[in-house]
Order: C-alpha cells, then structure tokens, then sequence
C-alpha cells in the first residue's frame, strides 16, 4: 500500500515538474513571437497539473488578448482561486471580467488588489480599471492619487484627461494630457493612438479631443495630422477635414493616407475627376491599398469609366473575401459579385462600427397589453430626400390608436415644405444629432420605443453606431438600405416575396418579413407640375422613340450600355436620354456610343429638377429601361407615378429586384424579364409596337390609383400588421422569426394573418 501511495506521489511530482517546465517553455516560445506555440505550451501544462495558478493564468491572459473575454475570466479565475493573494493575477482577472461586460464583479477585483498590497505594480492598473468602473468624479479623484504617487504612469494621465471630458471639465481634461506631454509622461504620437481608440470604441467626443491636441502638439506630424482629419470627418466637420488632408498632403507628399481620404471627400462632393487623381496618387504612392483600389473602382462606376472595370470589379471582389478589408456595404451593392459577398460586406461592416464598451442600457420591462406600441423611426434624412418622399404618407397614415410613433432625426432642417410636413407627421419629433451614440441610445430607451426602424442601415451619413447599442428591444432593417446588414443587433427586414423571397434567407441575417405586394411604400399625393413643355424643350425629338433610364450613373454597367446601344441602332429615330449626373460620365457615355457605332448626339441628358417638374417630364418618355445588378428603386416608382412603362431584369439580390416588385404590385408582371436576351427582346419590341406599348400604358394609367402600389392607407395597416406580430413575439419572449402578413385591405381592425417561415 506504501508503495502505491509513493508512487502517485512520484507520478504527480513529475506531473507537476512537467507542467513547470512546459510554462517556461512557452514564456520562452512567446518571446520569441510564437503566440499559438507558447498557448497550446501554456493548455498543457494546465491539463498536466490543474494546480499549476500560473499556467492558468498565462492561458486566460492570452485568451484576453485573443479578445475572448469570457474564455479568459474563467481561466484566470480559475488562476486566483489557487493563488488568491496575487495581486497580478487579480487585477488581469478584473480586465477580463470588465471586458466581457461583468462590471460589478471586475470592480470586485479590482478593488481587493488595493487591499492586497497598494504599493504593487498592479494596483495602479487596478485603479485604471475601476477609473472605468466608479462614477467619473470618484474614479478622477482616485487617479490622481495615483499620478500623485506615480507621475511617470502615462495611462493615468491618459485616463484622468479623459475623464475630466466626460464630466465636462473640457479645459482642464486638456491640461491634463498637455501637461504630461511637456512633462515627457506622454509623447504626441501615444496620445493620438489612445485618442482614436477612444473614437474607434464610441467615446468620440474624448477620443477626438485628445487626437486634435496630439495634432496641435506635433503640427508637422503628417500621420497626426490625417488621423485628426479623419476624426473631423467622421463627426461631419467636413471642410475642416478636407483643410487636415490637404495639409498632410503638403507635409508629407509620399503619405498615401490623406490621398485616400481626399479621394473620398471629393467623391461625397461629385467632384469625379478629382476624386479619381486622389485614389491614383494614393494607390502609386501604395499599389496594395484596398481602401483606394475600392474607393477608385467606386468613382469609375460615377464617372462610367469602363476600360478594364468589369476585370477590376473581380479583382477586387477577390481581394476582399481573401483579406477581410472593411470597405463600404453601400459602394458593393453595384458590384458584379455573388449574393453571399453582401451579407459577408455587412458582417465585416458591423463588427467594426464604433460602439462604447461597457454600455449597458436599463433592460425594457414588457409593456402591459392594450398598451399604444411605441414605433420609433431613425433617420438622416427627414428632409426633402428621397426616402421621405416615398415614406411621408405612411408616417401619416400610422394608427394613432394602436400606435405612438417618434421619429429620432440627426439630419438637417432643409427649411422646405416637405420637412414641416414629416415634422407634423410624427407624434414626436426628436432630435439627436447633436448627442453621442450612447446620449441618443439613452434618449430612446428613455422613450421606451417598443421596435426601432433604421431607415439608413449602411447609406451615406448613416449612424448605425446608435442602432448598435440596441436601444429597443425589437429592431429592424427598411427601405434606406436595400440589403441585409450582417448584425445580430438588427432583428428582421421588411421585404416582400418577391425582393426577398423565404429561399433567399441565406443572404440575410435578419429574419424577413414579407408584405403583400410591394415593400415599397408611396404617397399619392404627389404633385406632378403643370404645363410641362414639349419635348423639344429638353432636346428630345418631336416623334422619335425615346428610351430613357434616369439611374445615377453608378448602376449603369458596359454589359447594360451594349443593349441600350443595339436598341438605338435597331430603331433608327429612337433616342436614350439619361440623367446628367457628372461631366465624366456624360463624356464617357458620348465616347462609348461613338465605340458602339451610334452618333452621340442620339445620348439627351438631363439635368436635375424638383420631383414635380421631373415627375412632369417623365410623360414625355416612351419607355424606361432599367439597369442591373442595382435597379431603380424610387426612381421606379416615380416613372411609374407619371404614367412611364418600366422594363426590367431581374436579379439574384433584393438591390436588383425591386423595379421587378414595384411592376408586379402595379400590374405589370409581364415587364420583368429575367435574362439580357429577354430584356432586349422586349425592349425593342414594344419600341417596334406602339400600339402594343399604348395599351400598356393606358393599363399603367388605370391600375395606378387602383392597385394598392400607392394606397399609402393600406400599405400602412399591413406594415402595422407586421410591427403588432413583431412586437407579440417579443411581448411572449419568443425569438424574432421569418414570417409573412395577409393584405389588411383597408380593414385597419382586421385579424392579423401570419405565415412564420
């Protein structure tokens, strides 16, 4: 029996001897760079010998690192329990804890290391970790307590400034880090990297404020000087930001970075030609930059500058599955990409939106039943804009009974009648463009909104950074972005069968709902202007056939331009008029034609007016021929509106599908095709056929104020429908689900119909 008991003992001796000698290889490894190494080293020696604290602690550090927080805290705890009076051990325990979102217990641990050993290393960094725990006031006071015991620790300093911010203490937060960099705690460059971390993790107001004073403290800094920029830019102070670049640009001419940006400004501003120069000085000054490869093949799109695009849109697509590279979700719905690219775009895009960490928002109690459910519209674009245009009668037609509806506005006050009417339309208008993400969060939670519409989702201006902090417990995705957002903070899409049917659920990650007919709202009550001028006032020919698309310039592909071009050359008198949408890509249309055989003179191009003296002009136009793989949306609809014909293909994706929606909800099903062949086929023959497109169009003009397309009282009781199943869900604490709504015709106290997919 002795002789079995000294022998366990030898085994686990050498048990543990192994574990200690598998730690120090790993440290040995991990200094040498082999991370993975020195981890699979550290899980080793922690399987061999579960009492070995330190190879516990060295595997939940690395887990931290990996970002894997919760994995982390349960292996550092596991640390702790077995060395429970190291301060060190604690205090990474509370940066995990803290990190996975566990407050209380992180500030726990934080606290017991001061009271293990104050004069340790690590109760400095635990005093830094409760400065992101305690209330602001208190966390400041303890911080400089320790700036006063420790002045040479940079991330007090850092941490103090930051603070003395948020409790608006702007002046003396500045002097904070001022000082410390006079002081050489700090240098310019660690306080512009602390300050766009601070920026990147939601805290923009901090972050920006310490990433200008790095900029003003080391002025010939080109790369300071570009990430202050870009905090300008992101905060909208665009011409201070375009100052920044160009600036840079001067200080360091070899710098790419600015170029990138400049690039991007003057493409937001339709300046194409200078937007193009900038990519191209960016990408000769570095040819692997993904950021200017896709902001260039974005502009050549614009300028419908095709030399080589489609072999470049490829490449392109290649790059950015084989990288991973964050680039703009909206800018890839125009690419000749397969379905699956958009829903892996927004993924990437999501995961890198700049969210606060550590916001934790007051849980929502279930509201009683009879309740009014709380709708609440987010939005840039509550002005004379084109979602508001198709949107304003469907915020009117909301039932006030069942409903109480806020629309929460970070865009501007245009001043035009359409903004007092979208103002008059809500029960609340509220506006939250001059709060941080997490002040209009708060706001909105404050509100207790039962479901939160983003009507931006990943468009320009967009502040989806608000959306994520996941202010309502039911979320949805409509009408601004047509695509899925790749988040798990946005719970459904409003959709219809045939944008977005159930077997396309892989290319979402929202649950779809589907509306009858079109998802597509409208208001009827668009004016249309009077008295138009004949068509020789817009340069059209008095009996030719006109073809037209007013597409922006971005959707129109060379493959979609040679049908267009076959079609002028098969119908002699015929003409293609277009939106005027930028010098560069009316001289690139005018030379492709002239490729193409066709007299450029037969390309019109018109420039932009206010909807009711376009929608006016639209009658003058025999047929409107759509563009893939991104189709007319309201576009669409406004040719229809006018009494124009639209000729469509449809695509694989929502963005190539809805001129298809808008027809069949019209009833015009026989206007979408669903190959090139077909399209041209049918183009050519209705150009061939006026009496067969007459009678079309008088169709169009008697389903127009027949078809529910526009009813904008229907459309909003089924859209209703769909916000009362959401909300019954949440209400019985099931999880959202893939369902479908039966028209309400009217019938505003109808029984719901649903089909859960």
């Amino acid at each position: 029996m002795g002789r079995q008991t000294g022998g366990a003992a030898s085994a686990t001796a050498g048990a543990r001897q192994e574990s200690l000698d598998g730690v120090a290889l790993g440290l040995r490894l991990e200094a040498a760079g082999d991370r993975a190494g020195a981890e699979a080293l550290y899980r080793r020696a922690a399987a061999r010998d579960p009492q070995n604290a330190f190879a516990h602690h060295l595997v939940g550090r690395g887990l931290h690192a990996a970002g894997r927080s919760v994995e982390a805290a349960e292996a550092l705890a596991r640390a702790v329990a077995l060395r429970p009076r190291d301060p060190g051990m604690r205090a990474d325990l509370g940066d995990a804890l803290l990190a996975a979102g566990r407050r209380d217990e992180a500030a726990a641990a934080f606290r017991r290391v001061a009271k293990l050993d104050p004069t340790h290393p690590a109760a400095a960094r635990a005093t830094l970790g409760l400065a992101a725990v305690d209330p602001p006031a208190q966390a400041a006071a303890a911080l400089r307590r320790l700036i006063a015991a420790q002045p040479g620790a940079p991330e007090a300093h850092l941490e103090l400034g930051r603070l003395l911010h948020v409790l608006g203490e702007t002046e003396a937060g500045t002097a904070v880090h001022r000082d410390a960099v006079r002081a050489g705690v700090l240098d310019p460059g660690r306080l512009c990297e602390y300050g766009i971390g601070l920026f990147q993790a939601g805290r923009e107001r901090e972050g920006a404020a310490a990433v200008a004073l790095a900029a003003e403290l080391a002025p010939d800094d080109a790369r300071l000087l570009t990430v202050h920029g870009f905090c300008l830019l992101e905060t909208k102070r665009i011409h201070e930001a375009l100052a920044a670049f160009t600036r840079a640009t001067h200080l360091d001419p070899g710098f790419h970075a600015p170029f990138v940006n400049l690039g991007s400004l003057y493409g937001e501003a339709q300046r194409i030609n200078e937007a193009m120069q900038f990519f191209r000085r960016a990408l000769a000054l570095k040819p692997d930059s993904i950021e200017a490869r896709h902001g260039l093949l974005d502009q050549r799109r614009h300028a419908c500058d095709w030399r080589g695009i489609e072999e470049e849109d490829r490449a392109v697509t290649r790059l950015l599955e084989e990288t991973g590279a964050r680039v703009a979700p909206f800018v890839r719905l125009a690419a000749s990409a397969p379905p699956g690219d958009l829903r892996r775009t927004g993924r990437v895009w999501a995961a890198g939106l700049r969210v606060p960490e550590g916001v934790a928002l007051e849980p929502l109690p279930v509201p009683p039943p009879g309740r009014r459910i709380r709708l609440g519209y987010l939005s840039y674009d509550f002005f004379y804009h084109a979602t508001a245009l198709l949107a304003v009668a469907l915020f009117e037609h909301h039932d006030r009974e069942r409903f109480e509806v806020f629309a929460y506005s970070y865009g501007p006050d245009d001043g035009t009648p359409m903004r007092r009417r979208l103002v008059a339309a809500f029960d609340h208008f509220v506006e939250v463009g001059h709060l941080s993400s997490e002040e209009a969060a708060r706001r909105i939670r404050a509100d207790g909104i039962d479901i939160l519409v983003d009507l931006k989702g990943y468009t320009l201006r967009a502040r989806t950074e608000i959306t994520a902090l996941r202010p309502a417990p039911v979320q949805v995705n409509y009408l601004g972005y047509p695509g899925t957002m790749g988040a798990d903070f946005v719970d459904y899409i409003v959709a219809d069968a045939f944008i977005a049917p159930f077997s396309a659920a892989d290319q979402f990650d929202e649950r779809i709902v589907h509306l009858p007919g079109c998802y597509q709202p409208n208001d009827r009550h668009r004016r249309i202007a009077e008295g138009t001028p004949g068509r020789e006032a817009f340069g059209l020919p008095p009996d030719g056939f006109v073809f037209c698309c007013f597409n922006n310039t971005y959707k129109i592909t060379p493959s979609v331009f040679a049908v267009w071009m076959r079609l002028l050359a098969a119908v002699p008198d015929a003409v293609l008029w277009l939106f005027e949408a930028n010098a560069s890509a009316q001289d690139n249309l005018q030379y492709e034609a002239g490729a193409a055989g066709i007299d450029p003179a037969r390309l019109v191009f018109a420039p932009k007016l206010d909807s009711p003296e376009h929608l006016a002009r639209l009658r003058l136009a025999d047929l409107f021929l759509d563009t893939l793989p991104v189709n007319a949306h309201t576009t669409a609809s406004d040719a229809l509106w006018a009494g124009l014909p639209v000729l469509t293909q449809a695509g694989d994706t929502l963005v190539g599908r809805v001129a298809g929606s808008l027809l069949h909800a019209i009833g015009l099903p026989e206007l979408v095709t669903h190959s090139a062949a077909d399209y041209e086929a049918l183009a050519l023959a209705l150009a061939r056929d006026r009496p067969r497109l007459a009678a079309l169009r008088a169709r169009l003009a008697e389903n127009r104020d027949a078809s529910p397309l526009f009813d904008a009282a229907r459309y909003a009781r089924n859209l209703e429908a769909a916000y009362r199943h959401m909300h019954e869900r949440r209400r019985a604490g099931l999880p959202p689900a893939a369902f479908a709504v039966a028209d309400r015709r009217g019938d505003p106290l109808g029984t719901q119909e649903v089909c859960a997919s």
